[in-house]
């Protein structure tokens, strides 16, 4: 079995400008924020962005690094909305695709299946048909003559996603309460990326727990970074829950351009781990 163990920053440098990228996790739940800052510190741009989104939005949309989104929400969960997503919004610098959460799912169940569409009926009786012209609907072709909407393959270039534990290989395990939908973000894409908390033997990944969840299996993996705290500000449970302050902190900083630059200044101008010393300071100081 190859070995897939390479840094954040060896996985940004695999993205180009103009892909379409799915990241993983839930709102403000797991998701691979180190990849996300490795991107930062890449000159890739024009991305269009997968994601039941949370701060992986926020960062991107503050730093320009996004031309579409598609999204069944973008929250912070604390904190119903992420303020640099809306910022970008209201200056009318993103195109968006705003999908109910079951469409997002119905469409990368499409794309992991190399299909064209899946019907679903998430979306039916909401306003999400009229303001999207492009979707279409089907009808069943059994006798219950069901019209579905016809949700189109959310086919990615690449996913990132971030997990508790992974083996060299790409195997990866989950083990909080749940697995989102980080496989299906693999298998609807060309290339899958993970960061975990901790690297470790495959045959601990079978030890003391069920093997459901294992997650994600290697042939969906194409590289994995070892990024203890990898998902902070976002909770990673049981390995850390959500950093509720430096949220607070995140979003206040939003506020206004001058805030938001001393905010990337202490936190976000270096590489990672002067990202996690800058965290650690931080926390020394406010208690």
């Amino acid at each position: 079995m190859r070995d897939k163990l390479v840094s954040p920053d060896e996985i940004a440098g695999r993205l180009r400008s103009g892909m379409t990228i799915g990241i993983g996790g839930w709102g403000s739940r797991r998701k691979p924020m180190a990849l996300v800052r490795a991107i930062l510190r890449t000159e890739v741009r024009d991305l269009t962005l997968v994601s039941y989104g949370g701060p992986d939005v926020g960062l991107l949309a503050a730093a320009g690094r996004l031309r579409k989104v598609v999204h069944g929400f973008v929250s912070l969960d604390s904190i119903p909305l992420d303020p640099h997503f809306r910022a970008a919004r209201q200056r009318g610098e993103l195109a968006v695709a705003e999908y109910d959460e079951g469409m997002v799912l119905a469409g990368l169940r499409a794309a992991a299946a190399r299909l064209p569409f899946l019907p679903t009926r998430a979306g039916l009786g909401s306003d999400v048909p009229a303001l999207d012209p492009e979707l279409r609907t089907v009808r069943s072709p059994y006798p219950d003559g069901e019209e579905l909407l016809a949700m189109p393959a959310l086919r990615l270039d690449a996913a990132l996603v971030h997990l508790n534990r992974a083996d060299r290989h790409g195997n990866a395990q989950y083990l909080g309460p749940d697995p989102y939908f980080d496989d299906l973000m693999c298998a609807a894409a060309d290339h899958g990326y993970l960061s975990c908390e901790r690297v470790v033997p495959t045959e601990e990944l079978l030890r003391g727990g069920p093997v459901q969840s294992l997650l994600l299996d290697r042939t969906h993996v194409d590289a994995v970074a070892e990024t203890p705290r990898g998902a902070h500000f976002t909770s990673c449970t049981p390995d850390h829950e959500r950093d509720e302050a430096f949220q607070r902190r995140y979003a206040a900083a939003a506020s206004d351009a001058a805030s938001w630059q001393a905010f990337h200044d202490e936190f976000l101008a270096g590489d990672e781990r002067s990202y996690q010393a800058a965290v650690d300071a931080a926390r020394e100081v406010n208690g």
